[in-house]
């Protein structure tokens, strides 16, 4: 018997692997003491040929420990070989209720054990049934009464029913606790990939618009000193604007702003000497879309400014009810003539915004401008209940600050 059981674990070992009962088939081991009656019966020779009911209660506790141990692998479990022994496993128990009755009929509840553990589908109550009508037949034809005994009947129906109950919560505390930690993993790749988004799109327009006022910084700096300082100036509150962003974008609470996004980028294309026109149209945008727009304003300067060669750059928003677009087209060299393989839509950057866009209902299309250049296109739906309860909680905020009376009015 030792032979045909697997090693029992150590204390401890993979103990948060198998959360609920029973932890391995050695908890089935324990129910064999229901057939000690049977057993008693063959040592004082209380029953017809005893060596062979001596051969049968061993045939029954080798298959009943294989099939046990086997249920509680799936991959086993799933074998023909595990059917087969349960088969051969009901067989002797028949046999054996069958031949001496009494408590020979305990073994009854131990096959129905088992065929709750290695059974798992939607036969298990046809199964367990047949089982108890079988035992409580048997009870009544050794007996003559077929009520004499219907403990046993009830429970091997039982024992079936609770065992399967059983493994199945155990099953379902085990999915969980995978499905939790599937969850887990999930939520630390978005915020990593949020934090990757961000810091890409921040540090990249605020090192191309310091790069920029730089240069322009150098050049003008012998014939208008003041206007150099000017442009230091800048590039000190640009720097200082980056670090209060990159704060916000690590604890995840900013909020972009369309406005504040595009006198950025007038002030960024100025400074590169392109030539910013800027255009506006519609009613006002709930803010979280006028935080993935300023995103793409901010994104698309960075390349105007970086890789275009531009000495013009349109952006124009038009803003419906229900749908707002922006475009920024530049007449620059436009894309590259051989690409290097890489996403369609582009860089890092834009393919980064096309997801997010995407996951907010909107699109985001970059290529060749009409004409000449280089034109990025964002279309977003607007919710107008977003932005009803934006302007519900801007009233409100400004309802609630102090109204400031002119100091000729308070004297």
């Amino acid at each position: 018997m030792p032979s045909l059981l697997p090693k029992l674990p150590s204390r401890g070992e993979k103990a948060c692997e198998s959360p609920g009962p029973p932890a391995n088939g050695y908890t089935f081991l324990p129910w064999l003491l229901m057939g000690t009656g049977a057993v008693l019966d063959v040592a004082k020779g209380k029953v017809e040929y005893p060596w062979l009911g001596g051969l049968g209660i061993l045939a029954f506790v080798v298959l009943y420990a294989n099939v046990a141990f086997r249920a509680l692998d799936k991959q086993r479990r799933e074998e023909r070989a595990t059917l087969v022994l349960l088969g051969a496993l009901a067989a002797v128990t028949y046999a054996l209720g069958l031949g001496y009755g009494g408590v020979w009929l305990l073994f009854f509840p131990l096959l129905s054990l088992t065929c709750g553990a290695a059974v798992r589908d939607k036969r298990l109550g046809y199964v367990i049934l047949v089982l108890a009508v079988s035992v409580g037949a048997i009870s009544g034809l050794r007996t003559g009464d077929p009520w004499s005994n219907m403990t046993i009947a009830y429970g091997t129906f039982m024992s079936g029913m609770v065992i399967a109950a059983l493994l199945s919560l155990s099953d379902t505390i085990r999915e969980l606790r995978d499905t939790r930690q599937e969850l887990a993993r999930t939520a630390v790749e978005k915020e990593r990939l949020r934090f990757s988004r961000d810091l890409h799109d921040l540090l990249g327009h605020t090192l191309s618009v310091i790069v920029v006022k730089s240069e322009a910084a150098r050049r003008i700096a012998r014939r208008d000193l003041e206007a150099a300082l000017g442009q230091v100036a800048d590039i000190e509150s640009v720097g200082r604007q980056a670090l209060t962003e990159i704060r916000e974008a690590v604890t995840g609470y900013r909020e972009g702003s369309l406005a504040t996004e595009l006198d950025r980028a007038r002030s960024a294309l100025s400074a590169a000497e392109v030539e910013p026109v800027v255009r506006q149209s519609g009613p006002p945008l709930p803010a979280q879309a006028e935080a993935l727009l300023g995103w793409v304003v901010r994104e698309a300067v960075t390349n105007v400014v970086r890789h275009s060669a531009a000495s013009r750059c349109e952006i124009v928003v038009d803003g419906s009810p229900e749908r707002v677009t922006l475009k920024i087209t530049d007449n620059g060299k436009g894309a590259p003539a051989a690409p290097a393989p890489a996403p369609r839509i582009g860089g890092t950057g834009l393919k980064g915004l096309t997801e997010r866009l995407a996951a907010a209902g909107g699109s985001l299309t970059a290529g060749p401008a009409p004409r000449t250049g280089f034109q990025v296109t964002a279309e977003l739906p607007v919710d107008p209940q977003d932005s009803a309860l934006d302007a519900e909680l801007t009233t409100t905020t400004q309802a609630g600050r102090p109204t400031e009376v002119p100091a000729a009015q308070a004297g």
